[in-house]
């Protein structure tokens, strides 16, 4: 009988550690599962070249011609997401 109890016991510590780690796992499924997944504010070039399939050369393009709205800090362009969002609302068909 004494082990029955310990392996109750340790059953039990086990349970309570993971029980708040279970509902936070289960806040971030509803979250995601509501399509409430966060997007970054800002997007680089790789993150054009991966959501899109741009080229480098398409995206300078882009830029240079005032189709794609960007930040230059230092070296690196950005890329608002919120204006991305609005020019494919925009050229919805």
């Amino acid at each position: 009988m004494m082990k029955k109890e310990k392996k109750q016991s340790y059953v039990m510590e086990v349970k309570e550690l993971i029980e708040p780690v279970v509902a936070r796992l289960e806040r971030i499924d509803s979250k995601i599962s509501q399509g409430k997944v966060l997007k970054p504010e800002y997007y680089r070039n790789e993150d054009l070249k991966k959501m899109f399939g741009l080229s480098n050369n398409t995206i300078i393009k882009y830029r240079q011609t005032g189709i794609l709205p960007y930040t230059k800090l230092g070296d690196i362009f950005l890329y608002e997401s919120g204006k991305i969002d609005k020019i494919l609302r925009s050229n919805e068909s």
